[in-house]
């Protein structure tokens, strides 16, 4: 078992930035990919960072440019930099760890951690 606990989240302006960064705990040696979910008010939960085992990462439309993802597996911490936030960043932050690869991580992840609120004022 793994489990992921976030932080670094709050209140920020627009145009502002946070850091958010989750420490994995457990059975961490078996962890592949991992990545960071959101979830805004009354929408869907979205993939919004992915990073593999061997550092490639890969973004969604909205924060490529913006955000940056990174792991350290020595201090088995995952990381997202989120640079230029708008409004719609809004969302709670969840991290996500799969022991199995990239493609289960994007459709169902294995391990989650129980989220960071990140608010966004205009």
């Amino acid at each position: 078992q793994v489990q992921l606990v976030e932080s670094g989240g709050g209140l920020v302006q627009a145009g502002g930035s946070l850091r958010l960064s989750c420490v994995a705990s457990g059975s961490t040696f078996g962890i592949n990919a991992m990545g960071w979910y959101r979830q805004a008010p009354g929408k869907e939960r979205e993939l919004a960072a992915t990073i593999s085992s061997g550092g490639t990462t890969d973004y969604e439309d909205s924060v490529m440019g913006r955000f940056t993802i990174s792991r350290d597996n020595a201090k088995n911490t995952l990381y997202l930099q989120m640079n230029s936030l708008k409004p719609e960043d809004t969302a709670v932050y969840y991290c996500t760890a799969d022991t199995r690869g990239m493609l289960p991580l994007r459709f169902s992840p294995e391990y989650w951690g129980q989220g960071t609120q990140v608010t966004v004022s205009s």
